[in-house]
């Protein structure tokens, strides 16, 4: 009988953790994306770091081809699945990575992942590893520099089953200068239920 009742009470706090754990309603990202929100995520991006890596990128390699940015974006590809991994190995390294790693580490939580592009829509730096190298077909690339040096664009929140958490990308243009000239993209993935219960308290 102890053992049917042990074997019952673990069964009800599995089925608790289940549900305690199931997707929860689909936040809204464009009303938790405050201007507040938005603000913070300019100042660690308005650096001197930000924009000295971007230019050195562009200037380096200059606008180039679809052929170049496929040959790089399917060298980077092939990386993820090899030991060897110079370019992966060169991006995650450099200075910007660097940076970025901290800026993520230091949110607690709340930026899941931020990559930096170039006026091509390749990485230039990025917090983590990327499943691709090349940004500049996706609505994060278009959607922000092609536009204008204000752009910002909210994607929509997609639900993470591992992790059990809301993910939402926010992407907008990088400027330089007091004339803002556009001169590459960034894309910060927000833990859009961390933000959420941050806004819920007040944080």
């Amino acid at each position: 009988m102890a053992t049917r009742k042990a074997v019952l009470a673990a069964t009800m706090f599995a089925l608790s953790m289940s549900h305690a754990l199931a997707q929860t309603a689909e936040p809204n990202a464009k009303a938790l994306v405050t201007p507040a929100v938005l603000e913070d995520m300019r100042k660690f991006i308005d650096s001197e770091i930000v924009q000295i890596s971007i230019d050195a990128q562009n200037e380096k390699q200059q606008k180039l081809t679809q052929a170049e940015i496929d040959t790089l974006d399917a060298q980077w590809r092939a990386e993820r699945e090899k030991e060897d991994k110079p370019l992966i190995a060169a991006t995650l390294s450099n200075p910007l990575s660097v940076y970025l790693a901290r800026i993520q580490g230091r949110s607690l939580g709340l930026y899941a992942e931020i990559f930096v592009m170039d006026q091509n829509g390749l990485n230039v730096g990025q917090s983590s590893v990327t499943s691709d190298f090349w940004q500049g077909d996706e609505d994060k690339f278009q959607k922000t520099f092609n536009v204008a040096g204000d752009a910002v664009f909210i994607d929509a929140p997609e639900w993470d089953d591992e992790a059990k958490i809301w993910r939402g990308q926010v992407s907008f243009t990088v400027t330089k200068g007091a004339e803002e000239k556009p001169i590459g993209a960034v894309t910060v993935e927000l833990n859009l239920t961390e933000l959420e219960r941050r806004a819920a308290v007040g944080l």
